[in-house]
């Protein structure tokens, strides 16, 4: 036994060095999204200032939103359609609410792809006494967004209900709780009060979680974001759709 101690000092010192080093990265992380977002609240500078040229017949398709509409690839169909994507990292829904005019008006989509709303939602468990204050604000950004995008003459705006959480690591579960994922519920129940003439909701929520109450963790590849998998399982449903004139 006194022969192992050494060993068991020693793996107890790299688990701790280790320990640290994430902790270490991931504070650096979010003290530099925090200095960048003051610098540029919007996230106004993270793309260029341009306009789509657009031949005759040619399709404009624009993702637009947070992390989740970020990452999502283009599905592969047939036809001249160009995709754009102008997701942003970390964004919550005023922020996307507020850099319209500056990143999709002036490409002129016929199709706007939304996906937005959870980093609004999930700092509920911070701030649980601003809990409908939060619900209340994202749904009337969202509505805000949808109202943005017909009055630039968006042909036709995709409102996608916000992804129900994955798997919660055990790091995070201290920071989060079940009302995240009913907040989540109560957004989604919204979207999808608002389909109207040139607005189509798609249920992304409803194709991740398989009927469940999270997101599959097969789509998962972190408690927030998908894997590929989970956007091929999205862009199955989706491309149908934009093949619809």
């Amino acid at each position: 036994m006194y022969k192992l101690l050494p060993l068991i000092v020693l793996a107890l010192l790299v688990a701790s060095l280790v320990l640290n080093g994430y902790l270490f990265q991931q504070a650096r992380m979010y003290y530099l999204l925090l200095n960048s977002t003051r610098l540029d609240p919007l996230g106004l500078s993270a793309f260029a200032d341009e306009a789509t040229p657009q031949r005759p017949g040619q399709r404009v398709v624009v993702f637009f939103g947070d992390s989740r509409a970020a990452e999502w690839p283009a599905p592969d169909m047939p036809g001249d359609v160009v995709f754009i994507n102008r997701g942003i990292s970390g964004q919550t829904t005023t922020q996307v609410a507020g850099r319209f005019a500056r990143h999709v008006a002036p490409l002129q989509p016929d199709t706007l792809t939304v996906q937005v709303g959870i980093n609004d939602l999930r700092t509920i468990p911070i701030f649980p006494e601003n809990r409908e204050t939060i619900i209340q604000n994202c749904k009337a950004n969202l509505q805000t967004i949808v109202n943005l995008a017909l009055e630039a003459g968006v042909r036709e705006v995709i409102l996608t209900t916000v992804f129900l959480p994955g798997p919660l690591p055990l790091e995070r579960r201290l920071l989060w709780g079940d009302e995240v994922t009913v907040a989540v519920n109560e957004v989604n129940a919204y979207i999808r009060s608002l389909t109207r003439d040139r607005v189509v909701v798609f249920d992304a929520a409803h194709i991740l979680s398989e009927g469940a109450t999270t997101t599959s963790a097969r789509y998962s590849r972190d408690y927030l974001h998908l894997n590929a998998d989970g956007y091929a399982a999205l862009n199955r449903e989706l491309a149908p759709m934009l093949r619809t004139p």
